[in-house]
């Protein structure tokens, strides 16, 4: 691993002008930034450690014409709104108490005693904005030369100032860790397991989606299970059908997706999906598709066929989830149906419950056709009415 943090981002002139205004020595670049830029690994996210107390970072953004938004005062955060993205930009802490759940904290100018507050040795490493030296205090350079996923100190208790830390150490795990695993880290997540139940769905949710959306996190997930971790978090799951999924999105070549990979977890039992996403506080939309993939079945039929009648979302859900091929959707787009219940009245058909049961008749014949023109479908509206096969 290198001494110096060189990067293009790092050259930003918006982030160059953030630095001057913030003055000399004041601030370090921190966390996810330093990491993947280590790894060589796309940044998506910069945060900024800072000697400043809140109130002088505001006044010294303000002066310097730099949009600011106070994203978390009470925790020491502002958030800098630049050309190239936002920079938050939190005050240095140590912790005065916490409880599991929740932490008091307060400012300090010491760089050590923030990075020791934090969760994983890959995730204290501070690099100055103008040199780029680095500063590691834990070894976690050394980690992530290793892909050795540490608490920083002692494990137990880094999970006891926050228990959320346990499902931050399996997701960390399935993105940045090696094998084989830490094994005090492994000891103290089975140990302290329980106290997740102590933390609100919510958190629980967000963080197991956060895990199921990276690119394989079947292994992890299965690890979890046999640490009696998942046992506490999803009771429900099984970790074996979640392997599968994972490879046949490979091999269709399809985006890895946290909601189906829920859905995989999950028997297939559409009450017990529905609770499950109430639970997590997941939206309406993704309850709904959840549901909807929960219902599946071993054998999910035609592709295109299913895609018009449950969407093209539902539709690959379910086709993945069997292990079915998607190709038939690649490119395709769902047709309206050419054929309106007026067309069926002209042809002598009484309004009512009898046009909608030609239109149901014609549509499933449309659609085992493979969806033909309004030409054929007419024909098959002929077929229909005179009560035999199209020819």
């Amino acid at each position: 691993m290198p001494d110096r943090l060189v990067a293009p981002w790092m050259e930003r002139t918006d982030l160059h002008a953030l630095v001057a205004a913030l003055g000399p020595g004041n601030a370090r670049y921190v966390g996810g930034a330093v990491r993947d830029t280590l790894l060589d690994l796309p940044v998506k996210d910069i945060d900024m450690a800072t000697l400043l107390p809140p109130a002088e970072v505001i006044a010294r953004l303000d002066a310097a014409g730099i949009r600011n938004v106070p994203t978390g005062l009470e925790h020491g955060t502002v958030t800098a709104v630049l050309p190239g993205g936002p920079v938050e930009i939190t005050t240095l802490r140590r912790d005065v108490s916490t409880d599991g759940r929740r932490a008091t904290v307060a400012f300090s100018t010491d760089w050590r005693d923030d990075a020791a507050r934090r969760d994983f040795t890959i995730n204290a490493l501070f690099a100055d904005p103008a040199s780029g030296e680095l500063f590691d205090w834990f070894g976690g350079r050394d980690d992530l030369a290793e892909r050795r996923l540490r608490f920083i100190g002692d494990a137990r208790q880094r999970i006891r100032e926050d228990h959320l830390r346990i499902l931050r150490y399996f997701r960390f795990q399935a993105r940045f860790g090696g094998t084989p695993a830490d094994a005090e880290a492994e000891s103290a997540c089975a140990e302290l397991a329980p106290t997740l139940k102590g933390l609100s769905r919510e958190r629980v949710g967000m963080e197991m989606m956060n895990l199921l959306g990276l690119p394989d996190p079947a292994p992890t997930v299965a690890r979890m299970a046999q640490l009696g971790v998942l046992a506490v978090v999803l009771p429900e799951a099984d970790p074996a059908p979640l392997a599968a999924l994972v490879a046949a999105e490979a091999r269709e070549q399809a985006a890895p997706d946290a909601l189906r990979r829920l859905a995989a977890l999950l028997p297939a039992n559409v009450p017990l999906a529905e609770a499950v996403a109430s639970r997590f506080r997941l939206s309406g939309a993704q309850k709904k598709r959840l549901a909807a993939a929960a219902a599946r079945s071993e054998t999910p039929g035609d592709a295109r066929a299913l895609a018009y009648r449950l969407g093209r979302e539902a539709a690959l859900d379910r086709l993945l989830l069997a292990g079915a091929s998607i190709a038939a959707l690649a490119g395709w787009d769902i047709p309206a149906f050419p054929l309106k219940g007026g067309e069926i009245v002209a042809r002598g058909v009484h309004a009512g419950p009898e046009v909608a049961r030609v239109l149901q008749a014609v549509e499933a014949r449309w659609i085992a056709a493979g969806f033909p023109d309004a030409a054929a479908t007419s024909a098959i509206l002929d077929a229909v009415l005179a009560k035999k096969p199209e020819q």
